[in-house]
């Protein structure tokens, strides 16, 4: 009898990567206030991430994402997603890879560069917003 292979993922990846939370279906109807895409050349991912902002208060209202990746990208997206809701802007642009990480359960070693293309993808998307309003942002 063949034995299955283990799944090398904590169930919160797996969680993630089956029930991704915060896709992005239709971009064009998605009206975003920023947005940011990013890629991996070594890998092939991409990833679109588009953030809605309450101007007022400096909040990130909501953060949608699509992404052509692995597992790995998928999960990542879908918790960075949930993670920068409710933040302000400059709270999220500080969320790191290891934050994602560490908030999923971890990841294999060698699948850690697909958490990074999500913070990426954010802070594109942050950038992107203080473009649009003509805001000089200084880290």
């Amino acid at each position: 009898m063949e034995k299955k292979p283990e799944w090398a993922y904590s169930d919160k990846v797996k969680d993630h990567f089956e029930n991704p939370r915060n896709v992005l279906n239709d971009e064009g109807a998605y009206n975003a206030d920023g947005r940011g895409i990013v890629g991996n050349i070594k890998c092939g991912d991409e990833m679109i991430v588009a953030i809605k902002v309450d101007k007022a208060k400096g909040i990130i209202t909501d953060c949608r994402w699509k992404t052509y990746g692995c597992a790995s990208a998928i999960a990542s997206t879908s918790m960075l997603s949930e993670m920068a809701k409710g933040k302000t802007l400059e709270e999220a642009y500080k969320i790191t890879a290891k934050d994602i990480v560490d908030e999923l359960g971890g990841l294999p070693g060698h699948k850690i560069h697909c958490s990074v293309l999500g913070h990426d993808g954010l802070r594109a998307a942050i950038d992107d917003y203080y473009r649009r309003n003509g805001i000089n942002r200084t880290p």
